[in-house]
């Protein structure tokens, strides 16, 4: 029990997974975490570091107390001071905030500075090799917080980083959620007495991570063994992107259109959900089996028919308590070129199939984006759409464009009412 863990952001990730799996192992003598939520701060710190997780499960909820961690703001001095000791000490840390532009800031107790300065502690200490978990979803979030932490070390960096600090990228299909409604948080176990907010993920597990040591001898070492090692992490994150994330975004907008309010309510839709399902296995799934075949079981098409459906099952679970709203929100980003509706509709039209299930998805999320269509299906949404996707190829946009306006005839079926 020498080992000691820093985990960056202190949201149901952080706590149900990371620092969760690090309590677990019993391995780590501190467990650290860093939050710039002065409430929730202060909350754990009243509980003598101890927190609830609440896990769903099939059948139902358990609840399960972790600690005692330390937690600290590092908008504060002394606190910041604090992280970056604890960072020159340890051999495992983690980010998992909401998006890599939370990596940097113009404050000091920004995370790439903080990382920075411990790094150097480390070195000048002889502190242990760091592996570093970035939990944000982007296939190269551990490239861009290396750079970013690298820029803030300038010519010590190679000196500092080399052999010493290992980043990571990862690929979390663990579904998640923070609740903070009262009638929702009935029969969870609230984050601490006073916090007025209750973590809830659900008990799947299989979290995959790069190549701890991929170039030579043996340097870096985990205490957290729960995570599966991939050479190549592409593959299996367009999965998750193009796959899961895609098809639940479809079900959260069709639902959403349809008066749903829980994505378990999907189950009692089975036009919805079988959509769902085709557009998984033979838009999404079809493209990636004839992109990555040969490199996975996955990308075979009874393993990813066995991907698609044990992901709705556990998508609609309805333990995990999870709303359309939720998983929809922000749809205009969820409708960029490169995110997961319209990201899947060109993944799957370069492999010659035609995702006209996406398609059907992105237009309903159009209509959850502007309320006013609902009620004028036949607005001509083709130059909304070459407008927003202006810098993209034009022949590709054509094309997008052409399958949303028909998708965008299909929506009306799914309205309620």
């Amino acid at each position: 029990m020498n080992a000691v863990f820093v985990g960056f952001g202190f949201g149901p990730i952080q706590a149900g997974l990371f620092v969760y799996e690090a309590y677990r192992t019993g391995r780590f003598k501190r467990l650290v975490v860093a939050d710039v939520v002065p409430e929730l701060v202060e909350s754990v710190r009243k509980n003598a570091g101890y927190y609830h997780v609440n896990i769903a499960h099939p059948e139902g909820v358990e609840s399960a107390e972790v600690g005692p961690v330390e937690i600290y703001d590092p908008s504060v001095e002394a606190d910041r001071d604090a992280l970056k000791q604890a960072v020159a000490e340890a051999q495992e840390i983690s980010t998992a905030v909401p998006s890599v532009s939370f990596y940097t800031s113009e404050q000091p107790g920004s995370i790439h500075r903080v990382l920075a300065d411990g790094f150097l502690l480390k070195r000048s200490q002889n502190g242990p090799p760091a592996i570093v978990y970035a939990a944000e979803n982007h296939n190269q979030a551990a490239d861009i917080l290396e750079e970013q932490t690298s820029s803030t070390l300038q010519g010590q960096a190679s000196l500092v980083l080399q052999n010493r600090v290992r980043f990571l990228n990862t690929v979390i299909g663990k579904m998640s959620g923070v609740i903070t409604d009262p009638a929702e948080m009935a029969g969870l176990a609230p984050v601490t007495p006073n916090a007025g907010r209750a973590f809830l993920v659900e008990e799947f597990n299989r979290i995959l991570i790069s190549d701890v040591n991929p170039d030579g001898p043996f340097t870096f070492k985990r205490s957290i063994t729960a995570f599966e090692e991939k050479r190549d992490l592409l593959p299996f994150e367009e999965a998750k992107l193009y796959g899961h994330n895609a098809t639940h975004a479809l079900g959260a907008y069709l639902g959403m259109l349809g008066g749903i309010r829980r994505i378990a309510e999907l189950r009692d839709h089975p036009d919805v959900l079988g959509l769902m399902r085709s557009a998984f296995i033979e838009e999404s799934g079809g493209a990636l089996i004839s992109k990555y075949r040969g490199t996975d079981p996955l990308f075979t098409p009874k393993g990813y028919e066995r991907y698609a459906d044990d992901l709705l099952k556990r998508m609609t679970n309805p333990h995990l308590r999870d709303t359309a709203e939720r998983v929809g929100r922000d749809p205009r980003r969820k409708l960029e070129w490169d995110d997961r509706l319209i990201g899947t509709m060109r993944l799957a039209l370069g492999q010659g199939i035609r995702p006209w299930r996406y398609a059907v998805g992105a237009a309903a999320a159009l209509a959850c984006l502007f309320p006013d269509l609902r009620s004028n299906p036949g607005a001509d949404i083709a130059p909304l759409l070459e407008d927003w996707w202006k810098k993209a190829p034009a022949g590709e946009r054509s094309q997008i464009v052409r399958e949303v306006v028909q998708g965008w005839r299909s929506v009306g079926q799914f309205m309620k009412g």
